[in-house]
């Protein structure tokens, strides 16, 4: 008998056709995704003559540069020209694309669960790096290179190395205010950037188990800032509940039997990671970033870091982090001021994302500009029905159609030089919104309570306010 095994193990399993000499396994892929980006790979395709293998499988998304506003007539030849080039690459090779004049063109990372294309026990591949968010419906998800795409269109398969596991158990009751952003920053500052590194992580524990599909697409996103593979959770009764009836699940018969296929995948009680990790829920807070890593965060509550009072090997890090970021050592973190905000990207912008903005906005003014991107056409027209769009420009924050935004800055959504945002993005490395942009990871909640006053704030004296009244 084999010994029990985990999640990542059954699955990549299923996908592993040969394995060579040197560890190195040839797998199946069941989706490939590419967006504006992939061009590199359909030019190497046409050098060498060849088609895309599995036409079927790939799904073409228009996501990093689709602009949020006058989408009618792309002003920016630059822009223009990704998108018709993705477009154009599609219909070449018959892939279904999400393009900008599609009802449910969106975030790669967002349609992918939202239309059923992501299921369970399924290998997915795409050329952006949050492909683990995929992980979060019991799918193995990591992004790719150029070359791997190329390999992929051509043949539908990829030499991987099979990864180390780890398992990160949170139990426990979250607190007012707290959520899968808290928990994914609060473990990458508490692990390092690196601290997954070369690992497949399954979260597990109750705490998981109570959060909703989205909070684990949310939780799964951030995987790979703490130097993961990929991200997974074991299918539930929370994740079938979630893809039935989505447009590419299966149905009849054939999800009858999906159930039953998917529910095995979970991990054996019995089997044995790597490497684990117990995290109390008692003791994550909101947290946000205050440096130009994800893991250079802190609860609200704390203070900016005193790079002398660090350790030697961290102190010129923090140094030059607060020199970026013009902090000042030891500061609290609710005085740091922001100019702007931004609610959105494939971490943030699903429809309970923008509820939970929402329920913070909803009859205050902010203090700052703001933009709002959902992360897909579908969502924007669900938040609209809800009347979620009302409340963010009754605040004062623009409501903008669906697309990456001003995560990536590719599509004229930026930050302005030296300006500081409170984003609901994943990355805040220097430049990634904008040359000189000052980026501060957070909770769309937060986010919405940095709206409010324009500080870094804690969003649980809000939410009190609204529980009492």
């Amino acid at each position: 008998m084999s010994p029990p095994r985990t999640l990542f193990d059954k699955v990549w399993a299923r996908h592993e056709i040969s394995r060579d000499a040197g560890g190195t396994s040839l797998l199946w892929v069941d989706r490939h995704l590419v967006h504006e980006g992939s061009h590199h790979a359909f030019a190497k395709l046409a050098e060498r003559g060849l088609k895309v293998a599995a036409p079927e499988l790939t799904f073409a998304v228009v996501d990093h540069y689709a602009p949020t506003r006058e989408r009618a007539h792309i002003k920016d030849p630059a822009i223009r020209r990704m998108v018709q080039t993705l477009e154009a690459n599609a219909e070449k090779h018959g892939i279904t694309c999400f393009g900008l004049r599609d009802p449910r063109q969106g975030i790669v990372h967002v349609i992918g669960p939202e239309q059923g294309l992501t299921l369970p026990g399924l290998l997915v591949n795409c050329g952006d790096s949050h492909t683990s968010t995929h992980g979060a419906l019991g799918a193995i998800g990591f992004g790719i290179g150029a070359t791997e795409v190329a390999h992929v269109l051509a043949t539908q398969t990829l030499r991987q190395k099979k990864p180390k596991t780890m398992c990160i158990t949170v139990d426990g009751a979250l607190g007012p205010g707290v959520g899968a952003k808290d928990i994914a920053l609060g473990w990458i500052a508490r692990l390092g950037a690196d601290g997954a590194r070369g690992h497949a992580i399954e979260y597990a524990g109750n705490t998981i188990r109570g959060l909703s599909v989205e909070a684990r697409l949310t939780l799964c996103n951030l995987s790979i800032e703490g130097g993961a593979r990929c991200g997974m959770v074991a299918p539930d009764d929370v994740t079938l509940d979630y893809l039935v009836a989505r447009p590419f699940a299966p149905r009849g018969a054939l999800w009858d039997r999906a159930e039953q296929d998917w529910l095995s995948l979970a991990s054996h009680p019995d089997a044995e990671f790597d490497r684990e990790v117990s995290i109390d829920a008692a003791d994550i807070a909101p947290t946000v970033t205050w440096g130009t890593s994800p893991d250079e965060a802190a609860p609200i509550t704390d203070h900016v870091p005193d790079p002398a009072t660090a350790p030697p090997e961290k102190a010129a890090r923090i140094g030059a982090a607060l020199d970026y970021m013009g902090l000042r050592p030891g500061q609290p973190l609710t005085s740091i001021a922001v100019d702007q905000v931004f609610i959105g990207s494939c971490t943030n912008a699903r429809i309970e994302d923008l509820r939970a903005a929402a329920a913070v906005l909803a009859g205050r003014r902010a203090k700052v500009p703001g933009l709002v991107s959902a992360g897909s056409a579908l969502v924007k027209q669900q938040a609209e029905a809800e009347g979620l769009d009302r409340i963010f420009t009754e605040a004062g924050l623009e409501w903008v159609a669906a697309g990456c935004s001003m995560c990536v800055g590719m599509n004229g959504d930026l930050v302005e030089p030296g300006k500081r945002c409170a984003s609901t993005t994943n990355r805040n490395f220097r430049g990634r919104q904008g040359r000189g942009a000052r980026t501060h990871l957070m909770s769309p909640a937060m986010a919405a309570a940095a709206a409010v006053t324009g500080y870094l704030t804690d969003v649980r004296p809000m939410l009190a306010e609204r529980s009492v009244a």
